[in-house]
């Protein structure tokens, strides 16, 4: 029987095989229960265009003393970043990796901010 973040992993590579035959940049999601963590990977998985997360100091005090980084404010706070910083790489279109996370709470936060901040997937 395979334990909880050996599913996770293998829902995350059959997404991940399907985004690499496309051949366009992808959005990977990452979550612990302390933080959230986006990066924009290039199309051919060699490259990091960007990358945002609650654990960067300047993240941690736009969000308060506290820093608390599970939650779904900062995952909106991390999509509308990755977003800016995707756009400033020349990358507007990306496809969405949540490394095999159910789609919602703080994943669905991020993804929803990430999209109102103009990038598109």
């Amino acid at each position: 029987m395979l334990t909880k973040k050996e599913q996770r992993l293998r829902r995350a590579r059959q997404t991940r095989i399907r985004i690499a035959q496309q051949g366009i940049a992808r959005l990977s999601v990452n979550r612990t229960n302390l933080h959230i963590y986006a990066t924009v990977v290039s199309g051919d998985g060699t490259q990091v265009l960007a990358s945002a997360s609650t654990a960067e100091a300047e993240v941690r005090s736009a969000l308060g003393g506290s820093g608390k980084g599970g939650n779904a404010t900062a995952a909106q706070v991390i999509g509308k970043r990755i977003a800016e910083k995707a756009k400033a790489a020349g990358v507007e279109k990306v496809a969405f990796d949540r490394a095999g996370f159910a789609y919602h709470g703080r994943v669905k936060a991020l993804a929803d901010a990430a999209r109102e901040a103009g990038l598109q997937f």
